[in-house]
């Protein structure tokens, strides 16, 4: 088997190969990790370190989704030896600055070569995978080396069940191997059940998601960017606190919209502010051109080494990594990108927490569960188009009271959803000798 999958691999590899070197010179991708990728020659965990609990986070995402749960586990077993890793550059750099204390390093490939060399060398007691991470050879070989496995936060989309079902008599197998799956809903459970994880093993315990959120707007990474950004969160002798308008995880066009939406209303509002966070490093570039082009005063993040002067500009592009959260709480309207296209949405939660007033595109399949729990809580606001999300803020800022009620909603539906970090917690307890 391990044969059969390195050789489809090394195939696909070849048919993709010219697309990745493509990237690798004008993006800068895949670049970095080579030997732990290709070769699993992964940090050697020290003989003294004691038993180890390894989690594999593959991107940001489900980086900062190890922000809740991994203090809680240090906590509970100070006697083990964490590690973390990551596939994607991004992920990599946010997991070394949550867990500075803590190895982090590129997963390897699923080739077996590597995934045996590295698994040798970190000699994992347990091996946690963060939502959906169904690499065969790393299952298999964990298993036949008695490491426990475990998937938390399990999510499977309809997109991604869609493409399983038709590898079912594939996929049933390899899950058997896993010794528990702890699903975010019951819709990804059911999912999972259909594709053949045992029954005995599969919880739903809720999405970590909702624990890992920020609810204090003052909390102090927000109150310094807020600070260094020159942004009122209250008001300051006699001058209104500023409102602040912000589109994260932006994806194409939607950079263009939040800015068409913005013009639109600022000269009836001028203590509106726009932030924009695109969800890729590499399109950093592009929206500060057409910011450019769009000929109004706009600041990047990456220029601010001390605090701006109110007022020095109303727009502001975020172009650093790890910092979305923080900013959300300087937010009074949001909108949630990666909805307006093909990707699938963006967790709309960290905005919800601060009680902020929440639009999202129609697309959010990859959060479907989510958002239409806000939908139904009138906890947001779903936009179709760029005309919509240009009425959805013009509402939001000549109705505060509706804005507010928005932000009130949003913030029961978390506080009621927490606590899924303790359960998973207590379940992986009991996977541990």
């Amino acid at each position: 088997m391990s044969l059969l999958l390195d050789l489809a691999y090394i195939l696909f590899l070849t048919a993709v190969s010219p697309v990745l070197l493509w990237r690798s010179l004008r993006q800068g991708k895949y670049r970095e990790g080579f030997a732990e990728k290709f070769l699993g020659a992964v940090p050697r965990t020290p003989q003294d370190a004691g038993r180890v609990i390894w989690l594999h986070a593959v991107s940001v995402g489900e980086v900062n989704l190890l922000k809740p749960i991994l203090p809680l586990l240090r906590e509970t077993y100070p006697d083990r030896h964490f590690v973390v890793s990551s596939t994607s550059k991004t992920g990599r750099r946010l997991a070394e600055k949550l867990f500075p204390d803590l190895t982090v390093f590129y997963c390897p490939l699923d080739f077996s070569w590597a995934v045996r060399r590295a698994l040798a060398r970190v000699r994992p007691e347990l091996l946690v995978l963060a939502e959906l991470e169904l690499w065969p050879n790393l299952i298999r070989l964990a298993a036949k080396r008695g490491v426990k496995t475990a998937i938390i936060n399990g999510r499977i989309s309809e997109k991604s069940f869609a493409q399983y079902r038709p590898i079912r008599f594939f996929l049933a197998p390899l899950l058997r191997k896993l010794n528990l799956v702890a699903a975010s809903d019951q819709l990804a459970a059911d999912y999972f059940l259909r594709l053949g994880m045992p029954a005995e093993r599969l919880t739903v315990t809720g999405s970590i998601k909702f624990d890992g959120v920020q609810t204090d707007r003052r909390n102090p990474k927000t109150l310094e960017l807020a600070h260094l950004a020159g942004i009122r969160l209250e008001e300051e002798k006699n001058t209104p606190a500023d409102i602040v308008f912000l589109a994260g995880s932006t994806q194409e066009p939607e950079e263009a919209m939040a800015l068409d939406a913005f013009r639109a209303w600022s000269g009836e509002f001028p203590a509106l502010k726009l932030i924009l966070v695109p969800r890729h490093p590499e399109r950093f570039d592009a929206v500060a051109k057409l910011l450019e082009q769009a000929g109004l005063p706009w600041i990047r993040r990456s220029e601010l080494t001390e605090p701006a002067a109110p007022g020095r500009a109303r727009i502001l592009l975020v172009d650093t990594i790890g910092e979305l959260g923080a900013w959300w709480g300087t937010a009074q309207i949001a909108f949630v990108g990666g909805s307006m296209g093909k990707r699938g949405g963006q967790n709309m939660l960290e905005p919800a927490a601060y009680g902020a007033a929440v639009s999202f595109g129609p697309n959010t399949k990859n959060f479907r569960e989510i958002s239409d729990r806000m939908l139904r809580a009138s906890a947001a606001q779903l936009v179709r188009s760029g005309e919509e999300l240009t009425a959805f803020l013009g509402r939001a800022l000549r109705q505060p009271a509706w804005r507010a009620g928005l932000g009130s909603a949003a913030v029961r539906l978390v506080l009621d959803q927490q606590g899924a970090c303790r359960k998973t917690a207590d379940l992986l307890s009991g996977l541990l000798r």
